[in-house]
């Protein structure tokens, strides 16, 4: 890309802030040489010269302001500006004192004198006389803008700025910028685009990694502020197809309002990112991203540690990500409605329940800290959601008065788990796209996922989902009543044995909410449901596809968007009756037969359907239902690419085993060449017990010992998050002695091994949570030694 004459010093290119810096602004107008060769350098040289004029005695100050000011002498002198009889040399001596001013000195131009000129400022205040003198100032930059650049539309707004100061000296009055429009000129702003970008896509994510998103939105938005916009004819010689008119009357506004005000500081100024919308965004982005995603490779070096994961690898995604909305015609982001509903009422059209396609983050951080919504910009409060997702109860207990642990505290670490420091280091290496994106790469794979399809084709924009239903209180809006309307068709059609009477009326209730699938402006399918948020569970009335779409993965997605947006409303169970045929689906959906929610909670409210079978799903607010199949995508790359490390390492080649051929039937493991050598360690031998009864009544003895332990208090149901605030932040994988009951009755333990593993991270989550010198943690230490007595008692493991 061309430099920027006239608004950028030579050789400083288009869009060269550093990345990842707090952002550098762009180089003074029209500054020469080293000493304004960026905009600190020389909004700062103008500060400090405008500070020294102000300092001056006041002749001084009037012959400065009288090189601008009308002659007012009688006899009607026609003289625009006072010049002095002996100006100085060019350049000036530094050897020379400075030249003493006086009223009575003459005008070279008109021979009145100075005070002649300046009679209008005799009783101006000091203050006053500094906002002139300001003003004074910047029309001698502009002065020199204009004759060092060489770009017709830029010199034109220059001179146009140059005219308008030099009047306000004159007048006495302050700048303002004629326009047919003032600021702002697009709504939403580029920067409430870019929040309800991050709300749009990232609200459901845990405060870490939501923060991270932040992070990248502000830094993104910080660059736009600080961007040189190319002229009109550079852009005419790249783009000669975009809409020339529309960009020069951008790209004039931004020179009277955002740039030129960087250094004019008499100028009032205004921040690119709140002035102008998507218009503008839309004319930069695919050359800013461009040459933001060349630097950061270029300079990827000199990046600090912490600030190269987030540059190199999610702020390429975050860009992808944004990219798509906006260009997309139909994303909500640009709406001046943008908000989602509550669950109180009813839905707007534009509320759009879409998770991230690409940077849904792998779910290993372990301690989240806390975002506030409003770091990134003024948000709808009812986007506000809870900002951590946590995992069902589960733990031991920690008294109120103590202190949550911080962050910066260092945690014992699980055995199994991966350090943090590693992944990021992997995930750098990561240089194919394609292996981390997910739906693109595995499409026709016999082991892609059922939603993957569908999938891409929202990325794509072909289809969308949104949440909507009939309301008593408002203006019906004719989009949604329209689809109410093929709702009620697709479920008629795809449902032959309910009346259509009953189906209506369901439809249209404003009790009842239809997630709706919508491609190519027309309803496909949907799923209505009505929401019992006192009862802590919504029934799912009708699920549909009109025949002609389905098997292309729609019924899975759309669960997948109606599960995250009840996690949202905090409603973690569906209640449905599936007929014969539908029985199967609602399996593959992650429904049984088992009914989680007890009896008393239902009975009353839902519909009973003759001939049908009531099924359950119980959610999981840790799992994020549309994404999950390309998290583990991507947490199987992030494996595969360890083994790798691993494989890497281990560069030795033994010979094979001969032995088998001498007749040798059997040898330990631990004999085989290069076994040791990869990491394999010699287990804990132990009696498996192979008769399931047996070992089930053998580990329900074990587990009465443990809970009559005198020291089991604290372990015995799930912690209680009023109990111990931030708990589930910290342990992500929570247990007790009440859940191990449970999944004891319920024939889980089917090895010992896995009864040992559960009891084990009772143990090691009240370590990690709690300090040493506490209750809990000493109570943990002795439950765990009686646990492994009664355990070696059993015979399960060696004495």
């Amino acid at each position: 890309v061309a430099d920027q004459k006239g608004l950028g010093t030579p050789g400083i290119q288009q869009g060269s802030p550093a990345i990842g810096a707090a952002g550098s602004a762009p180089a003074a107008p029209g500054a020469g040489g080293t000493e304004g060769s960026g905009a600190t350098v020389g909004s700062a040289r103008i500060a400090v010269k405008k500070a020294q004029l102000r300092s001056s005695p006041r002749p001084k100050k009037l012959e400065k302001l009288g090189v601008y000011s009308s002659c007012k002498a009688e006899g009607a002198c026609k003289c625009n500006s006072w010049k002095s009889q002996n100006p100085p040399p060019t350049p000036p001596r530094t050897d020379q004192q400075p030249n003493t001013f006086n009223l009575q000195d003459p005008c070279r131009s008109c021979s009145h004198t100075l005070g002649d000129h300046v009679t209008h400022l005799e009783n101006v205040s000091e203050e006053e006389m500094n906002r002139l003198l300001g003003i004074a100032l910047d029309v001698e930059y502009l002065n020199t803008c204009v004759h060092k650049e060489e770009d017709a539309d830029t010199k034109q707004v220059y001179f146009s700025l140059f005219k308008l100061l030099r009047k306000c000296i004159l007048q006495m009055g302050r700048p303002v910028v004629e326009a047919q429009e003032s600021p702002p000129f697009e709504k939403p702003s580029i920067e409430q685009g870019v929040n309800n970008f991050v709300q749009y896509k990232f609200s459901h994510l845990p405060s870490k990694e939501r923060q991270t998103i932040v992070e990248l939105a502000k830094m993104f938005l910080n660059q736009i502020n600080y961007w040189q916009l190319e002229t009109p004819s550079q852009r005419r010689q790249r783009a000669p197809a975009d809409d020339a008119a529309g960009y020069k009357v951008n790209y004039t506004r931004w020179l009277c309002y955002c740039n030129v005000p960087q250094f004019c500081d008499s100028l009032p100024r205004y921040e690119t990112t709140q002035i102008f919308g998507r218009t503008l965004l839309r004319s930069v982005f695919t050359v800013m991203r461009k040459q933001l995603l060349e630097q950061a490779r270029q300079e990827k070096d000199k990046l600090p540690p912490e600030k190269r994961t987030l540059i190199l690898t999610h702020f390429p995604k975050f860009l992808s990500m944004l990219e798509e909305e906006v260009y997309s015609h139909s994303s909500p982001i640009w709406s001046e409605e943008f908000l989602a509903g509550s669950s109180g009422g009813p839905i707007p059209i534009h509320t759009v329940i879409s998770a991230p396609p690409v940077v849904r983050p792998l779910y290993y951080n372990s301690s989240p800290v806390s975002v506030d919504p409003s770091s990134c910009g003024s948000v709808s409060p009812a986007r506000k959601t809870a900002s951590v997702l946590e995992p069902s109860p589960g733990g031991q207990k920690r008294k109120p008065s103590e202190p949550l642990p911080h962050e910066e505290t260092k945690k014992l670490r699980i055995v199994g788990d991966i350090p943090m420091e590693l992944i990021n280091e992997v995930m750098a290496t990561i240089t194919d796209p394609a292996s981390m994106l997910g739906p693109e790469t595995s499409l026709l794979s016999a082991h892609s996922a059922r939603d993957e399809a569908a999938r891409l084709e929202e990325r794509r924009g072909v289809i969308e989902f949104h949440v909507i239903g009939n309301s008593l209180n408002q203006k019906p809006n004719k989009r949604i009543l329209m689809w109410l309307v093929g709702l009620q068709n697709v479920f008629s059609h795809q449902l032959p044995r309910m009346p259509k009477e009953y189906i209506t009326r369901l439809v249209f209730d404003p009790k009842h909410k239809t997630l709706s699938l919508i491609k190519d402006g027309r309803v496909i399918g949907g799923i209505c449901f009505r929401m019992f948020p006192s009862q802590s569970f919504t029934e799912i009335v009708f699920c549909a596809v009109t025949s002609n779409e389905q098997v292309k993965g729609y019924g899975t997605h759309l669960m997948n968007h109606l599960k995250e947006y009840h996690i949202k409303h905090d409603i973690l169970n569906f209640l449905t009756y599936a007929d014969e045929y539908a029985i199967g689906y609602f399996k593959k959906q992650g429904f049984s037969k088992d009914i989680k929610v007890p009896k008393a909670k239902y009975l009353g409210y839902i519909k009973d359907y003759e001939g049908a079978t009531l099924m359950g799903c119980e959610l999981n607010p840790s799992i994020p239902y549309t994404e999950f199949s390309v998290i583990i995508k991507k947490q199987k790359e992030i494996i595969k690419k360890l083994i790798e490390r691993k494989q890497a390492q281990i560069r030795k080649v033994y010979p094979g085993l001969s032995c088998f051929k001498e007749g040798v039937r059997q040898i330990p493991i631990e004999s085989i060449p290069g076994i040791r050598e990869t990491g394999w360690k010699p287990v804990g031998k132990g009696k498996e017990l192979k008769d399931p009864d047996q070992l089930y009544s053998t580990l329900k003895t074990i587990l009465q010992h443990v809970k009559s332990h005198q020291n089991a208090w604290p372990f015995m149901e799930p912690v209680k998050k009023t109990e111990a605030p931030g708990y589930y932040q910290v342990i992500r994988f929570p247990m007790d002695l009440k859940t191990m009951s449970e999944r004891l009755k319920s024939r889980y333990y089917t090895t010992r091994k896995l009864f040992m593993a559960d009891m084990q991270r009772i143990f090691t989550n009240c370590r990690e949570y709690n300090p040493p010198e506490s209750e809990y943690y000493k109570c943990a230490n002795l439950l765990e030694k009686f646990f492994y007595t009664k355990i070696k008692e059993a015979g399960l493991i060696e004495k």
